[in-house]
């Protein structure tokens, strides 16, 4: 029997967000302990704020938002590789777990959650989370990967003078996922439902991300 894994980051205030990145912001509308006759909450905080994905326009002037995402990338098999090393993942490091095969869907399993204390178990921003370096990225699109995602807030690294992995993968097409929650999840198969919500022409979007395990 299959089971469903929820590895998208719950959004509450004061939660780890990019810097200049805007963190999610309640507030109450209409009110029932106030006579209202329902309760109506608003919602205010950046785009790429915990589990998301990036639309092609977050980097690439004049190319698409999050509606042009295409729906088969973001919903089918996938694996989850786990690269558990100093420094930020390396097209070595993935060469050898990769071992040949060509995945469409690879969710990264780094340091960012298998160390002793991991990233998203810390209130405040991690500068040193382990990213994409940009090598591994264009190993990425030449094995045919559609999409990509991370266990922290960005696949490119926080020191990186110019946005190389991002540029390489949205410029290929590739789809972006960041902020998931891979703590628990063993490295393996699954199938992926990535279903970020439709805004048209922003640069990216929330999204409630699940794994299925195979039956």
């Amino acid at each position: 029997m299959s089971t469903l894994l929820d590895v998208s980051i719950p959004l509450r205030p004061g939660m780890p967000t990019y810097p200049g990145e805007a963190g999610p912001s309640f507030s109450l509308l209409k009110a029932m302990a106030d006579g209202d006759p329902a309760d109506v909450s608003a919602l205010t905080m950046g785009l790429h704020t915990g589990t998301h994905v990036d639309a092609p326009c977050h980097f690439l002037p004049g190319a698409g938002g999050v509606e042009s995402l295409p729906l088969d990338a973001l919903l089918g098999p996938c694996e989850v590789l786990e690269v558990d090393a100093d420094g930020d993942v390396t097209a070595a490091q993935l060469a050898a777990v990769l071992d040949g095969r060509r995945p469409e869907r690879v969710l990264l399993r780094t340091r960012n959650s298998t160390g002793r204390r991991p990233a998203w178990s810390r209130d405040a921003f991690d500068p040193g989370f382990a990213a994409l370096q940009p090598e591994a990225a264009r190993l990425l699109i030449e094995r045919g990967v559609r999409l990509v995602g991370i266990d922290y807030l960005s696949v490119e690294p926080f020191a990186a003078d110019e946005p190389r992995t991002h540029l390489a993968l949205l410029g290929a097409g590739v789809v972006i996922a960041e902020g998931l929650d891979l703590r628990r999840v063993p490295a393996g198969p699954y199938e992926l439902l990535c279903l970020p919500i439709v805004m048209a022409g922003r640069d990216g979007a929330p999204a409630r991300v699940l794994l299925r395990t195979a039956s």
